[in-house]
């Protein structure tokens, strides 16, 4: 039984291609006008004064969220989701630390004040163990047992705060096709904090499709012609693609 082709985009002249080249780039720049004006709107955006006093456990002990600055006056949180049907660690997390969460990025980051870690509900004897056996060096903290998780709807529990992922909430996110059995444990997100002094302000959360960026094979599929081949993308009949989840 033969495979089913695939699809190939349209065989044309240099000239053809080039002017068809051109149409793009000027909705690439078009594009990256528009990335700069978000990240300048983001620039802008308000901040929260944290006032409850969160208390995690790492290498050290007890902490506190100022504690993980380090020093420095920007904070950026990955929320390393754990997932409870295997007790371990999100596959997709782990391949992002492997990419990364290394520690030439963290010196990049550094340099311009911030401190990379990342927060999972876990107990933090778990996180260690996992961690030791990927080989990992980055900063690891456990908000087991406190709200930190559910406060910033990182993690989706009825029973410890109300529904609520990407700004949305259980009924938007039903509406919007998510199954409700779906709506339980840890779900993608990032968390900035800026630190003034001993006061720590929430500066910006992003959810979901909102940290695509931040996924390094992606910006490099996104240049090729077929994609991420996942459903949820415009591509010509033919091209290849399977289901995002499953």
């Amino acid at each position: 039984m033969s495979e089913q082709p695939i699809a190939l985009p349209k065989v044309v002249s240099r000239e053809e291609w080039t002017a068809a080249r051109k149409r793009l780039l000027a909705h690439e720049k078009e594009a990256t006008r528009v990335r700069d004006a978000v990240n300048a709107e983001r620039r802008r955006l308000p901040m929260v004064k944290l006032e409850k006093d969160y208390v995690f456990e790492g290498p050290k002990g007890a902490l506190h969220l100022i504690d993980m600055f380090e020093g420095r006056r920007q904070l950026y949180i990955h929320h390393f989701m754990w997932i409870d049907a295997r007790d371990t660690g999100c596959p997709s997390c782990s391949i992002a630390a492997d990419m990364n969460f290394t520690p030439v990025l963290r010196e990049q980051l550094a340099a311009k004040d911030i401190t990379f870690a990342c927060i999972s509900r876990a107990p933090f004897a778990k996180l260690d163990a996992y961690k030791r056996s990927r080989g990992w060096t980055f900063p690891w903290y456990s908000s087991y047992g406190n709200d930190f998780n559910y406060d910033f709807h990182v993690t989706l529990d009825e029973s410890r705060a109300p529904i609520e992922f990407n700004y949305r909430n259980k009924a938007d996110l039903i509406a919007s096709g998510l199954p409700e059995e779906m709506l339980r444990g840890d779900w993608p997100a990032n968390s900035v904090f800026l630190r003034d002094g001993s006061s720590v302000y929430h500066t910006y959360t992003a959810y979901a499709r909102g940290l695509d960026q931040l996924a390094t094979p992606y910006n490099f599929l996104d240049l090729t012609p077929y994609g991420r081949q996942e459903d949820w993308e415009e591509s010509p009949p033919g091209w290849p693609q399977k289901p995002t989840y499953g």
